[in-house]
């Protein structure tokens, strides 16, 4: 009985261990309207301003979720993005507020800035056309799989 107990201690000790090896073994994603998006994340002010400029492509499952400590308008621009994105900008609460489509990149001043129309504490980047290919709409609610806790 001894032997039995202590192998069933041992067995949920491994499960437990296991399971929370999982989750941060999960790579990053954010799922939207049943779709997943493996993501990277822009936490801090200088990954946030640095965001996906100068990439040359960006894969239509691969995105980047900007996050922000609190819940405000939010303006983003084109400067030095060399292909074109979907900005979706999602409230407090997880849900896609806007979509700006197919965002043109600008390599030069002035370049044009996309507000959120509404306050806004995520943004996720997706390559150009992908929102409307997936069916993203207005009132989705987003899914963030991984590690945000780094906001500043």
């Amino acid at each position: 009985m001894k032997r039995l107990l202590l192998c069933a201690s041992l067995l949920g000790l491994a499960f437990a261990c296991n399971t929370a090896f999982a989750a941060k073994a999960a790579k990053p994603s954010v799922q939207v309207h049943g779709h997943t998006f493996s993501t990277e994340f822009a936490l801090d002010d200088a990954s946030r301003e640095h965001g996906l400029m100068n990439r040359t492509v960006l894969a239509p499952d691969h995105s980047m979720l900007f996050v922000f400590g609190d819940s405000e308008p939010r303006y983003f621009w084109m400067k030095n993005t060399l292909i074109p994105l979907d900005i979706l900008y999602f409230d407090k609460d997880r849900k896609l507020i806007h979509i700006t489509a197919d965002a043109a990149p600008c390599k030069a001043d002035p370049c044009a800035v996309y507000p959120s129309y509404g306050s806004a504490q995520y943004v996720l980047e997706l390559a150009g056309g992908v929102a409307a290919k997936s069916g993203l709409q207005v009132g989705d609610e987003m899914t963030i799989i991984g590690d945000i806790s780094g906001v500043h």
